[in-house]
Parts: structure tokens; C-alpha cells; sequence
């Protein structure tokens, strides 16, 4: 693990009183709601595809945010491509951009 690297790590505890810490992977805001990209933080780094939950948090005034799942199909797509955006730099707005005139497709 590089030494200069500083994970983002949160911890939560659940409905039946069980602690997680996780490691936030991208934050992004949607419609004026935050939500945040998570890892378990003991997740095995060897393994060919990572587990990645995507909570939303909500906050009244001063209290402190809670972390909800994303129940609506429609708003978890839309924040999961914001997520890959962010966190991969590539678009997956299925639409293909269109190249200038004078350049051609290989």
C-alpha cells in the first residue's frame, strides 16, 4: 500500500447495534442529496471485483447525517453513473460523442 495514500474512513452503526468501518471510495450530490460510494474497509484487496455500496445521506439541521439505502431504481442508476464518472473519468451516459469532421473512428 503506498504510504502517502490516506484512506477516507467512516464508521456506522447499524439498526441492531453491529459497527462497520468502511472506506469511502467518491462522494457525489444528486438532486441536492449527498451520497457516497463505500467499502468495506477489511475488503480483500486481491479479489477480482469489489463490493461497493452506493447510501445516501440525509441530515436535518445540526444532527448527524444518517446513511439510507437507495430504494428508487431510477435515482440509484443516475447516481451510480455520476459515481463511475467521477471515480473513472468516463462517460456512461450511453451516448456516443461525436468526433469533429476531420477526425476518423480507428
Amino acid at each position: 500500500m503506498n504510504p502517502e495514500y490516506e484512506r477516507n474512513v467512516i464508521s456506522i452503526t447499524d439498526e441492531d447495534g453491529v459497527d462497520y468501518e468502511l472506506e469511502v471510495l467518491a462522494v457525489v450530490e444528486y438532486n441536492g442529496a449527498e451520497y457516497l460510494a463505500l467499502t468495506e474497509l477489511d475488503a480483500d484487496e486481491e479479489a477480482e471485483e469489489l463490493e461497493v455500496s452506493i447510501l445516501k445521506s440525509l441530515s436535518e439541521d445540526d444532527e448527524e447525517p444518517v446513511l439510507v439505502a437507495v430504494e428508487d431504481e431510477a435515482e440509484l442508476e443516475a447516481v451510480y453513473d455520476l459515481l463511475m464518472e467521477q471515480m473513472f473519468d468516463i462517460d456512461v451516459s450511453g451516448e456516443d460523442e461525436e468526433l469533429p469532421e476531420d477526425e476518423e473512428e480507428f
